[in-house]
């Protein structure tokens, strides 16, 4: 079993950043195989809507210009899928949005691809607008048909400078129980095949 992670911060040992591994941590205490990977500050073009995906139908978008089909190919390998991203003016980052934008479309181009896949969302904040953001994150999962599971509150952590979310004790717990929750849900769905699965659509 495997977790992929992606941190869509520009700043690389920020508080989502310090978040993601908390969940990441928890995932490694049941043996399951992590990768953290990093997007914000990269450059990750939006979608374009040229529809490619759903001609070719290869699992990958047509655009060229990064690594994002090497981002969906790491979705694909991984049983659940982590997205990090800060709050900026009440929304996700623009590399984070660029990661949904284009994997999603691609995922839909491609029959679902990444349905009954665990997907969950962690989110860093100053103050205010985490939810929407964790909603535009947990949005992306839903309509992929990805399973997404909870903690003991809105899996957010509050803090500006890097390391401040440490000091957040409710959003440090939120996020260990996270992980904990999604090694659960791993655990429980590793036994059912894709072939069965793909049978039951």
């Amino acid at each position: 079993m495997k977790a992929v992670a992606f941190n869509g911060s520009p700043r690389k040992d920020g508080n989502t950043a310090s978040m993601v591994k908390l969940v990441l941590k928890e995932l490694e205490k049941e043996k399951i195989r992590t990768e953290l990977v990093q997007i914000g500050g990269t450059l990750i073009r939006g979608c374009i809507a040229c529809n490619q995906c759903h001609s070719a139908r290869d699992k990958s978008c047509a655009q060229k210009d990064d690594k994002l089909n090497e981002y969906i190919k790491k979705m694909l390998e991984a049983d659940a899928i982590i997205i990090g991203s800060p709050t900026y003016f009440a929304n996700v980052s623009a590399e984070t949005k660029a990661l949904i934008d284009r994997a999603g479309m691609t995922a839909k181009a491609n029959d679902d691809m990444f349905r009954r896949k665990i997907g969950a969302a962690v989110v860093a904040v100053r103050r205010g607008g985490a939810i929407h953001v964790f909603n535009s994150i947990n949005h992306f999962f839903l309509i992929n048909q990805m399973i997404v599971p909870g903690s003991c509150y809105w899996n957010m952590a509050y803090g500006l400078e890097p390391g401040d979310a440490m000091g957040d004790e409710e959003g440090v717990e939120t996020m260990k129980v996270l992980g904990k929750n999604i090694a659960w849900v791993m655990k429980k769905t590793s036994d059912q095949s894709d072939d069965s699965l793909n049978r039951e659509k």
